[in-house]
Order: C-alpha cells, then structure tokens, then sequence
C-alpha cells in the first residue's frame, strides 16, 4: 500500500507517545535542507511556486532514474512552517525510489499516524501540502513520457 520506506516511517511515528512524536517532527522539520537541492543539479522537472496554502515559495525538483523510480528534491523559503519542513523530510525519505505510479496511488491516510489528529486538525491544509506537489510532480513527469512517447 505505501512504499517500503514510507511505511517504516509511518510504523515508527504511530508507536510514538505524542510528545515524542512531536519531538521527532522538530528533528525531521531540521533535516529538511538535506533535501534541498545542490547548486547546479539538474532534473527532470521543476516545479517552483508560492501557493495561497503555504506561508511561503517551495520548489519541488524531480529526476527519474533509469529505472524509472524518481526522487525529489525539495526547497523550502524561508518562512515555511515547521511542520511542512518535517513532512518534506519525511516524504523525501519515504517516497523516493518509488516509480511515479506509485507515488500518485499513495493514499493520504497515512498523514494522521504521522503528525498526529491534533495537528492535522490544527493545520490540516499544511501536513498535506507538500504530499500533493509531490504527486502533481509525478502526474506531470508521466504525461509527459506518454506525450513524448506518442510523438
């Protein structure tokens, strides 16, 4: 149902008490520049832009893999939230590898068992912000290897 690594992720912070849970978004939300992108890197899209739902502009960067298995890269302005910061860790870590199918069947009920029903309540449009420009990234890169395959 969830890539490999997603569910890891998803069983550690469901067996999380709520105040170490909370304590684990803060590291994740503080390894977030590992996900950035490096000066100079190129990829196989690139999504940059500041939505009415987030505080501030965040680029999502795509590369597939000769596989076909993509992985992100996600960078992040400066007055993003601390729980968006924690949820592109934690998507990073859990979605790349995938294929871009799968990450577009990936069901958003895993984000409660992560953040935690308090949270989601309280910011809910944030926790799923960044879930839905990875998938947006992934539907586009797909329509485009079908449209480059038709030509």
């Amino acid at each position: 149902m969830y890539p490999p690594p997603l569910q890891e992720l998803i069983d550690l912070f469901s067996a999380l008490p709520e105040t170490e849970r909370r304590e684990m978004l803060i590291n994740m939300a503080e390894t977030a520049p590992l996900h950035a992108p490096a000066e100079g890197q190129t990829f196989d899209l690139e999504d940059v832009r500041k939505d009415e739902e987030c505080t501030d502009t965040v680029g999502v960067f795509l590369t597939a893999g000769a596989d076909g298995a993509v992985s992100y890269k996600i960078s992040l302005g400066p007055q993003v939230q601390t729980l968006t910061r924690a949820m592109t860790s934690i998507l990073c870590q859990g979605l790349n590898g995938s294929s871009p199918l799968d990450i577009l069947e990936v069901p958003a009920d895993f984000v409660p068992k992560i953040v935690g029903a308090e949270l989601v309540r309280l910011r809910s449009q944030t926790v799923y912000y960044v879930l839905t420009r990875m998938k947006s990234a992934a539907k586009v890169y797909l329509n485009r290897l079908r449209t480059a395959a038709q030509e």
